[in-house]
Formats: structure tokens, sequence, C-alpha cells
């Protein structure tokens, strides 16, 4: 029974280790950040879009868009989510855009939206 208890004890304690050591940590609050969406736009890649229907009761945009390669999705025109109800007034049919998406739980939804340039 001593030997037993001794190695829950070591299990214990290396787990304990293994949550509380830097690269854990540093996954951990990579983790949160996204969650809250709180990554820079300088590090997301957009993608050349014009919007073709904005849908404030249902939260979408339907959007004519270049290849989203983090998606693994070739150019179409397809209905996305938005992550921030906002974005649906700065936009309207017609506008040229800069977006990213992503899939935010199982759908795929704008994650960010600027005017093209």
């Amino acid at each position: 029974m001593k030997q037993l208890n001794n190695v829950i004890l070591a299990a214990g304690v290396a787990l304990s280790a293994v949550a509380f050591s830097p690269a854990y940590a540093q996954h951990d609050n990579h983790a949160q950040h996204a969650q809250h969406g709180e990554h820079a736009a300088a590090s997301v890649e957009l993608t050349d879009g014009e919007i073709k229907k904005v849908d404030k009761d249902g939260g979408k945009l339907t959007i004519k868009h270049g290849e989203l390669k983090n998606l693994g999705m070739a150019a179409m025109t397809m209905v996305f989510r938005v992550q921030d109800a906002a974005m649906l007034d700065k936009v309207k049919v017609g506008d040229k855009v800069r977006f990213a998406a992503d899939k935010v739980n199982g759908s795929t939804t704008v994650t960010h939206l600027e005017p093209a340039k």
C-alpha cells in the first residue's frame, strides 16, 4: 500500500510540473487570446472580397472572395457569420473588402474585416 501511495504521489508531482511549466502556460495564454480575438491584425492573412449581401437579422455576410488558404477553400461566393455584429454596419452590397475568416464554434466566421484600399 505504501508503494502505491508513492507511485500516486510521484505521478501527481510529475503532472504538476507539466501543468505549471512555461510551455504549458504559454499555450494556455495563447488559447485565451485566440478565444477573445486579440490577435494583431498584422499577423492575419487577409483575403480580397466583395460584399454581395448583408443579413443584419441573421448576423451574416455573403462575400465573393479569393482563396482562403487557412481554411483550404478555393475562391467562391459564400455566406459567413460575423464575429462582431458591428461589422455588419460597416459594409454595404458592392463594397470591396479585405477580410480574415476562421472556424468558430463549427461555423465559418469573419474574424477581421476592413475596406479594401
